[in-house]
């Protein structure tokens, strides 16, 4: 059954839908950030906010949780996807988190975001995100804790937060160890862009099909009779290439180079092969936030053994660290705000960031500020 309706804002005005075809043009006219759509049996969330790549805010956070939460009890399936042929979602709105300060606000982002990530993971019908075009930070909370994460030749997946002096966040720490070998270590630290299938055989992705074909999969999707033909037409649909995964040739190199106890050994190692990868390598991690650095290496040595939930627990109090003293700001000013490309990191050396200093961004908060999942 195709849908039927579509609530502006999670609000009480409906209208019919309409058909594939038109849809990108009508959804670029409607003003709500998020559009929650549903028929009798089937959801969906469209994130509207083309103008700015479908990143999120915490008035999209709360529209978003609360149609995941009513569909979950009275839906068969849940799609989610972004509008316009740019982004699926580029990440959480930071600029303005950042240029408000650490303000209730700002937490209450990361504390009701986090809240989301871990809903979607233990989501209880099939829940298909649809990454067509830039998927990072929050935009990539928002699909790969869910079952099934379809890929298109316009995906662009990367978690850059090293860059702006944050880390990878929405519960990176639980997904990122769980690619294999240290692939996910060196994407958490390094930032590095993976595009088109390379997300599908790096594990990100389940599933991949080209855009042209994405109109159809999102139709026989809504109109499948039972939530168990879900697998088999995603699989249908799946049409990666045969080229070789693009990190292929260097994962021994990965592997080798990141396993270690810390990043000044990672460096060590790197500097040891001493290939054009390895110093390049070299050369993007000495651009990053060296707190940025040890606290990434920390997290996901840890996330390794944690649960989704828990691993966002931690998460949580790493961020309102971020937000009270980082170098969060500094980045978000250099790379997003004023654009120099040249963040004063404090420290600015790796050997200047201690372990006590470290350890201070995983100590419990109050009882109060536990995030409580």
């Amino acid at each position: 059954m195709p849908i039927q309706r579509i609530i502006y804002g999670l609000g009480q005005r409906t209208l019919p839908l309409f058909n594939n075809n038109n849809a990108s043009q009508i959804l670029r006219k409607m003003s709500s950030s998020v559009l929650a759509t549903e028929s009798s049996t089937k959801g969906m969330i469209i994130l509207n906010r083309p103008k700015a790549l479908n990143a999120i805010n915490l008035e999209m956070v709360r529209k978003i949780y609360k149609h995941l939460k009513k569909c979950e009890k009275t839906k068969s399936l849940m799609i989610i996807k972004g509008t316009g042929d740019k982004a699926f979602c580029a990440g959480g709105d930071v600029r303005s988190i950042v240029e408000s300060g650490p303000t209730e606000e700002s937490k209450a982002f990361f504390r009701e975001e986090y809240t989301m990530n871990a809903l979607i993971g233990n989501y209880k019908i099939p829940y298909i995100a649809l990454i067509d075009g830039i998927t990072m930070g929050g935009g990539v909370g928002l699909s790969v804790h869910g079952k099934y994460r379809v890929a298109t030749e316009r995906t662009l997946f990367a978690m850059p937060e090293t860059a702006i002096g944050l880390f990878p966040d929405v519960g990176g720490s639980y997904f990122l160890p769980r690619l294999q070998g240290k692939l996910g270590l060196f994407l958490g630290l390094t930032g590095h862009r993976l595009k088109g299938d390379d997300v599908l055989k790096a594990g990100i992705a389940t599933h991949y099909c080209d855009s042209s074909k994405l109109s159809d999969l999102e139709t026989t999707l809504l109109n499948c009779p039972d939530a168990d033909e879900v697998p088999d037409i995603l699989n249908k649909f799946n049409k990666p290439s045969d080229k070789q995964f693009s990190l292929a040739p260097l994962l021994e190199k990965i592997n080798k180079c990141f396993d270690a106890e810390s990043i000044e050994e990672i460096i060590e190692n790197l500097k040891t092969d001493g290939s054009e990868w390895a110093l390049k390598t070299v050369e993007t991690l000495s651009k990053m936030s060296p707190t940025s650095l040890k606290v990434t290496h920390r997290q996901l040595e840890l996330g390794a053994q944690l649960s989704l939930p828990r691993c966002l627990n931690m998460e949580y109090r790493v961020v309102l660290r971020h937000l009270q003293n980082s170098d969060f700001k500094e980045g978000v000013r250099a790379m997003l705000i004023d654009k120099d490309q040249k963040p004063k990191w404090q420290p600015n050396t790796l050997e200047a960031v201690t372990e006590e200093r470290v350890q201070s961004f995983f100590a419990r908060l109050s009882d109060m500020e536990e995030l409580k999942l």
